[in-house]
Order: structure tokens, then C-alpha cells, then sequence
């Protein structure tokens, strides 16, 4: 093989990859490309992704709040509670030993 064949079969095959590298772009290209109408309806998509987002992150907001209300307002139940059976407990001791105050004294006389 000469210098003139070589470098016409190096031009050809050359060309050839050349050839072949292009159509595996346009290939991928026409596989990967999103068409305008598709691209519309992914921006809405995102809208409305984003607008779900912000209407779940007010939810969470508001229930934690609620939760904090609740919460504050169940310890004070409890602490009302607590209170109202410390003054049952002394109100029976005390209705007891009234009780036996009235016993003793009915026996004494």
C-alpha cells in the first residue's frame, strides 16, 4: 500500500466514524428531545409541584401550632385536675374526721 492509498482509505474511514458519531447524535437527540407542547405541560407540572409544596408547608405549620395549642391546653387540664383532687382528698379528711369530731361528741354527751 502507497502513501496515496493510505491516506485515501485513513480519509475514508475517517469519514465513516465521522458519518456514524453524527447519526448516534441525531439519534440520541431525536429520542432525549422534549417537544414544546411536553415542555408546557412539565411547566405546569412544576407550577403545581411547587404549589402543592407551599400548600403542604402551611398544613405542617398549622398543625404544629394546633399541636402546641393542644398540648399547652392538656397540661393545663391536668393541672386543673391535679388541683381538684388534692381538694377532694382534703375535703374527705376533712368530712372524716368531722365525722368523728360528731362521734366523740355524741358519745360524750
Amino acid at each position: 500500500m502507497n502513501r496515496t492509498e493510505f491516506i485515501i482509505v485513513t480519509a475514508i474511514i475517517l469519514f465513516v466514524a465521522f458519518a456514524l458519531g453524527w447519526f448516534a447524535h441525531w439519534l440520541i437527540n431525536r429520542f432525549v428531545q422534549v417537544p414544546g407542547d411536553e415542555m408546557g405541560e412539565l411547566d405546569r407540572m412544576a407550577q403545581a409541584l411547587h404549589e402543592a409544596e407551599e400548600t403542604r408547608d402551611q398544613a405542617v405549620a398549622y398543625l404544629q401550632q394546633r399541636e402546641a395549642e393542644m398540648s399547652n391546653q392538656l397540661h393545663q387540664t391536668e393541672a386543673e385536675l391535679s388541683a381538684a383532687m388534692d381538694g377532694l382528698r382534703d375535703a374527705r379528711h376533712e368530712a372524716g374526721e368531722l365525722r368523728a369530731y360528731i362521734e366523740r361528741v355524741q358519745q360524750g354527751a
